[in-house]
């Protein structure tokens, strides 16, 4: 199933690499024009950089714009939407997926994780989508229509990763609640969006592939795991939803919308919703780095 998006212009807050750029991709591949922000223009060692994500929208088809931002910076945030509204009208869509770095905390316990690993949690989380929640929708609602995406995890209601990790996807989720309640007069639909194990640019830099093809990392069997277009395939199908405000205030795994939509990953297949790896592999199967990662039983 394909989403046509053609004339609607969306903006994607964290998109130079991961999630946030498969979600640009996907949607400028849908025909909308996609403004990316991300802190990161050019390639570095680490990073893709927008300006490779809109050369790989307009290898698709699609029209991408590189715009630098920092969204711990408001000024900044501001000066990106208002030129988005100068230069592409109002905004449609918007994708807030800017995060912080979570991979310090794995393996600690709260009150052995520095505090400033909280202050990024909620300031690159709760906050940040906040502001350009604000932002956005003070453009839809003259035209009472839009949707507003949240990536977050199932991490808001499951213990994953850490504590603070925890707390900052769920602020995200409780935004997405709340601030529906008040935009549903408005037309605007807000949902939060639990994207499963994605096969980011860091996760396939570590794997590794068994003499069976299989690809592995840190032991585990990567075929559950989802591409970063799966989420914006997503973000498609909600956007071209007559009934999204149905959907509005609640969370959603992608695989639970590709069931319901009708779409599948890049490859053809649907990924599993995991909500914890021991209960979905069987406890003896989880390898250890992943017992450290997700250790325990969803609630």
């Amino acid at each position: 199933m394909s989403f046509d998006l053609s004339g609607k212009v969306a903006l994607v807050a964290g998109a130079s690499k991961g999630i946030g750029r498969g979600i640009a991709v996907e949607l400028g591949a849908c025909g909308a024009t996609v403004c990316l922000t991300g802190r990161t223009l050019a390639a570095t060692a680490d990073n893709p950089g927008l300006l490779s994500a809109v050369d790989e929208i307009e290898a698709e088809g699609g029209h991408g714009v590189a715009l630098a931002c920092d969204h711990r910076d408001d000024a900044q945030v501001e000066a990106v939407f208002e030129r988005v509204a100068a230069e592409h009208g109002a905004l449609d869509i918007l994708v807030n997926n800017a995060s912080p770095d979570f991979s310090r905390m794995v393996g600690k316990r709260f009150w052995d994780i520095p505090f400033t690993e909280l202050d990024a949690c909620l300031a690159i989380g709760p906050r940040s989508m906040y502001v350009a929640t604000t932002l956005a929708v003070r453009q839809m609602m003259p035209r009472h229509a839009g949707l507003v995406v949240n990536v977050s995890s199932h991490g808001a209601v499951d213990y994953i990763l850490s504590v603070p990790y925890g707390i900052g996807k769920a602020g995200i989720d409780k935004l997405a609640h709340d601030a529906a309640l008040e935009l549903r007069e408005h037309g605007i639909a807000v949902v939060s969006l639990w994207p499963g194990l994605v096969l980011t640019e860091r996760i396939m830099a570590g794997a590794t592939t068994d003499d069976d093809g299989t690809l592995r990392l840190a032991g585990l069997d990567l075929s559950l795991g989802e591409s970063p277009r799966f989420s914006g395939r997503a973000v498609a199908a909600l956007a071209t939803d007559p009934a999204v405000l149905d959907r509005s205030g609640r969370s959603f795994a992608a695989s639970t919308l590709a069931r319901e939509y009708g779409f599948t990953d890049v490859d053809g297949h649907v990924p599993p919703e995991v909500r914890n790896l021991a209960s979905f592999l069987g406890e003896e199967n989880v390898p250890s780095f992943w017992k450290i990662v997700d250790p325990f039983p969803t609630t």
